[in-house]
């Protein structure tokens, strides 16, 4: 049996507000502005965390940046050990991606498998100048060679360590904790 024993919580609602802050000055300092970006959100929550940037980047520049929602279940490489009929949720993005730069949003990056699904699913909707990656978490790990343009904190972790990041949005609260997977 494997219990989850939550160690410390490394990010309050502070700490991911001046986070979310410094990556929406970020994207608009490499990018030399706003002028064709679109923001998505990986489900669940790289959702409301590309929404929060997105607000961000309205209070500095005064102009709305789209934001999208993509569902990336269909393209999960582990998707057979899921579940047999698994949840499937709309993908909506509000405008054409072709030609435009689209900021990937995602709450945790890890092994990478969960942002080269999100490559292949925006990628059979067009074909985007450029992708770049947004993760509030970079917690190492990586089984695949990606790594995240704009990152919130850097997090080394053990494998048997558990990075959750909540969102009121989803959760009721925002923080993210730092748990460890026990086995007894």
């Amino acid at each position: 049996m494997k219990n989850i024993i939550e160690k410390t919580i490394l990010m309050d609602s502070q700490a991911i507000k001046r986070a979310l802050t410094r990556i929406s000055h970020e994207i608009n300092e490499k990018n030399k502005g706003i002028q064709d970006i679109i923001l998505v959100g990986i489900r669940t929550r790289g959702v409301p965390i590309a929404e929060k940037i997105a607000k961000e980047i309205e209070k500095i520049e005064g102009v709305k940046v789209p934001v999208g929602t993509l569902d990336i279940t269909l393209y999960r490489d582990d998707l057979s050990t899921l579940a047999y009929q698994p949840v499937v949720h709309q993908t909506e993005i509000p405008v054409d991606i072709t030609g435009k730069i689209i900021i990937l949003v995602d709450d945790v990056l890890y092994t990478g498998r969960t942002v080269r699904s999100a490559l292949d699913a925006l990628i059979d909707m067009g074909r985007p100048r450029i992708i770049q990656l947004a993760v509030l978490v970079d917690r190492g790990h990586r089984e695949l060679p990606i790594r995240a343009d704009y990152v919130g904190k850097n997090v080394p972790t053990a494998s048997k360590e558990i990075i959750s990041v909540q969102i009121a949005d989803v959760d009721e609260i925002d923080q993210v904790v730092l748990s460890e997977l026990k086995e007894e």
